[in-house]
């Protein structure tokens, strides 16, 4: 390189450094900005206070309150059962179910009328024997009275002084000579057999036998008709025409579907809640019973039938039986009070939400259950600011939780998210929500 190009090199540095310090001493000076710190951003949902019955929420299974096992009381051949009679029908009240060959058991009702009617020809022959015996009796005895009242007679006349000279309070001849003559008869008497009593108790009694032998043939014939001891679903069966039966086989079982019943598991806090549930309140305490089917959730009319007063073992709380009337029928649309709708049959076996009704409070407020904070808090917004206040938990369950606090007339919003750190007097700011 020659010097022309050197002297060239540093001419071109030396004016960019001169343009760049004319642009870093022209350039504009950045304006600063007031960093404006913002109120954190939650959701909420608006509550007010209420007052009066709180309801008591619980779940459980819906079972059978009434079922018998359907079974043959007589042994024979099935030659009957009911198209009904299978698993999932419904039965009415007296029907039919079942039919047993009745022809062994026809006979044996034959043959027991022909015995009583053999047995009420011995009693009748027995009374006329008895009859004549005591004619016979009769006889004898007024015959033995005459024989012995003409030997007196004799006896008087030839042997005793005349009566004028019968010592004072004697007793008078022919009266005591007829008292003398009388215990032949009664001795005949006492044993019985004279009279042919006893072979008329015997006749009577083998006819009584006879008419219990009619009795019981008859009711073995009735026994081949098996009916249904009201109206329910066939939970299972177990018969088919022709099939050979012995007594106490089970054939089936019958759930009656004029009621059902729920049983729920309440907390001994949770059953405090509901008056009179264990010394057992004379009126009804209502309930309600809820089940989602199809997308929609319907509701039945129930009310508590009985509380176990012993603990379960295995949760430690006590099992309430609701009962629900009409099962089949009276449900609807869980919807209040307007636009009510069929409800389909309550299922056996089905997964319900109960509501009990429980004791009146003066004030309390349904709020979502994840509002209710570790160590039983709600955060409360009111006039944009946080409100910490710390609540007494009456009930909670999945979805709502019923609190009571001093301060919830003057209402506001609870707070459903969550605050990095929380302090009372903060503002905050609610998404979607009208909120004071």
């Amino acid at each position: 390189m020659n010097n022309r190009q050197i002297v060239y090199s540093l001419g071109l540095l030396l004016a960019a450094g001169i343009v760049a310090a004319i642009m870093m001493y022209f350039k504009p000076q950045p304006v600063e900005d007031q960093r404006v710190a913002e109120a954190p951003l939650v959701e909420a949902v608006a509550f007010k206070a209420a007052s009066g019955p709180i309801p008591v929420l619980a779940s459980g299974t819906v079972q059978a309150r009434d079922e018998v096992t359907i079974g043959a009381q007589v042994s024979g051949r099935l030659t009957y059962v009911n198209p009904a009679f299978r698993e999932g029908g419904t039965v009415a009240k007296g029907a039919t179910l079942l039919r047993i060959d009745q022809s062994d058991y026809r006979n044996q009702v034959r043959s027991a009328r022909a015995d009583v009617a053999a047995q009420d020809v011995a009693v009748l022959e027995a009374e006329e024997e008895v009859a004549i015996a005591r004619e016979e009796l009769d006889r004898f005895a007024a015959r033995e009275t005459r024989l012995a009242q003409g030997d007196e007679a004799r006896e008087t006349t030839q042997i005793l002084p005349p009566r004028a000279m019968e010592p004072e309070g004697a007793q008078k001849g022919p009266k005591a000579t007829q008292a003398d003559t009388l215990p032949a008869k009664a001795a005949l008497d006492r044993a019985g057999l004279a009279t042919r009593e006893p072979q008329l108790r015997s006749a009577k009694a083998a006819r009584e036998r006879a008419q219990a032998n009619l009795a019981d043939a008859q009711l073995l014939l009735g026994r081949t008709r098996i009916t249904s001891p009201f109206t329910g679903l066939v939970r299972e069966e177990n018969a088919a025409v022709g099939a050979l039966v012995q007594p106490g086989e089970p054939l089936g079982s019958i759930v009656s579907t004029a009621a059902y019943e729920v049983r729920v598991s309440l907390t001994a806090d949770e059953a405090a809640l509901v008056p009179g549930l264990l010394s057992g309140a004379k009126g009804r305490i209502p309930a309600q019973v809820t089940y989602d089917y199809g997308g929609k959730t319907y509701q039945w009319s129930a009310f508590v039938d009985r509380a176990n007063a012993i603990l379960d073992s295995a949760t430690r709380n006590i099992e309430v039986f609701l009962r629900v009337p009409a099962p089949l029928t009276a449900g609807s649309l869980f919807v209040g009070a307007e636009n009510p709708e069929a409800a389909p049959p309550l299922l056996l076996g089905a997964f319900v939400n109960a509501r009990i009704t429980g004791a009146s409070l003066e004030s309390y407020a349904a709020v979502p259950a994840e509002a209710v904070r570790p160590g039983n808090e709600v955060w409360v917004v009111r006039g944009g600011t946080l409100a910490i206040l710390p609540v007494r938990v009456i009930q909670r369950g999945d979805d709502i939780a019923y609190v009571s606090t001093p301060s919830l007339d003057k209402g506001g919003a609870i707070i459903t998210s969550s605050l990095t750190a929380p302090i009372e007097g903060m503002k905050v700011r609610v998404a979607g929500s009208t909120a004071k």
